[in-house]
C-alpha cells in the first residue's frame, strides 16, 4: 500500500492505493483527516468491474449513488424544490392514509436491496437502489439497513437530469424484481404513469394521467389522489 501525505488548505489527506485481492484491482481512496471526522471514499471505481452490497457498505461517497447489477450509478445532485415538494406531498398523503395499517412508507435516502432469487448475503447482492418513495407491506423485508426484497410500491419522481436510458433501466429492474406497482411522476409535464405487475411477471400501464384524473393504487387499497393535487403548492 502506497501512502503519500499532502496538505490542502487546513486539511491533511493521504492518497492510498489499495490492492483488493477479491476483485483483483487497485482502488484509489482519499482519506481526509480533520478535527471532526475521518472517512474514506472511492474516487475512481473501475467501471469494468462488478461490485456487491458488501463493497457498497465500505464506501462513503460525497454524492449519492445506486448499485445496479454490479455497476455504480451516480445519482442526480440534490433534488430541486419542485421534486422535493412533490415527494413531500405524496409521502405525507400516503403516510396519513396508512396509519393503523400494516404497510409502511419510506422516502429516500433509503436503501432497497434487490437480491436475485434468495441470494441475500451481502456479497451476493449486486443491486441497491434508493427510490424516491416506496411502500413495504411485508415487514420481514425490513431490517436496520433498509429493505431486502422488492417493495410493494415504488414511486420515482423524474428530474431534469434523468435520461430515457435511466428510466428504462429502472423499469426493467423493478419488473424483474417483482415490484407490484410502479409510479413514474413527471413534474415537468404534471403527469403520472402507473404500472401494475401482471401474473406473467410483466408490467401493464395505465394511460398517462393528468389534471382532473385520479391515481388509484392497488397495493395501497382504496388510496387515491387527484393528479393536480400532487403538484399543487
Amino acid at each position: 500500500m502506497d501512502n503519500g501525505k499532502l496538505k490542502k488548505e487546513n486539511e491533511y489527506y493521504s492518497q492510498l492505493t489499495i490492492h483488493h485481492s477479491r476483485i483483483k484491482t487497485n482502488l484509489v481512496f482519499t482519506v481526509y483527516n480533520d478535527d471532526n471526522d475521518n472517512y474514506s471514499k472511492v474516487e475512481e471505481p473501475d467501471p469494468s468491474l462488478n461490485y456487491t452490497y458488501a463493497d457498497y457498505l465500505q464506501w462513503k461517497f460525497e454524492e449519492r449513488l445506486e448499485l445496479i447489477k454490479g455497476k455504480i450509478f451516480k445519482m442526480s445532485p440534490a433534488p430541486n424544490v419542485v421534486h422535493q415538494a412533490v415527494s413531500m406531498k405524496l409521502s405525507s398523503s400516503i403516510y396519513n392514509f396508512l396509519k393503523g395499517k400494516s404497510c409502511k412508507i419510506f422516502s429516500a435516502p433509503f436503501d432497497v436491496r434487490l437480491p436475485v432469487k434468495n441470494k441475500k448475503k451481502d456479497n451476493e447482492i449486486y443491486t441497491v437502489v434508493q427510490p424516491d418513495i416506496c411502500v413495504i407491506c411485508d415487514e420481514s423485508k425490513l431490517d436496520e439497513r433498509g429493505c431486502c426484497g422488492a417493495p410493494d410500491l415504488i414511486i420515482e419522481i423524474l428530474s431534469p437530469g434523468n435520461s430515457r436510458k435511466e428510466v428504462k433501466l429502472k423499469f426493467d429492474l423493478y419488473e424483474e424484481a417483482g415490484v407490484k406497482e410502479y409510479w413514474i411522476i413527471s413534474p415537468a409535464e404534471e403527469t403520472v404513469l402507473v404500472y401494475f405487475l401482471q401474473e406473467d411477471g410483466k408490467y401493464i400501464a395505465t394511460k398517462m394521467l393528468a389534471a382532473g384524473e385520479y391515481v388509484k393504487s392497488k397495493v395501497v387499497e382504496e388510496f387515491e389522489i387527484e393528479v393536480s393535487e400532487i403538484f399543487s403548492n
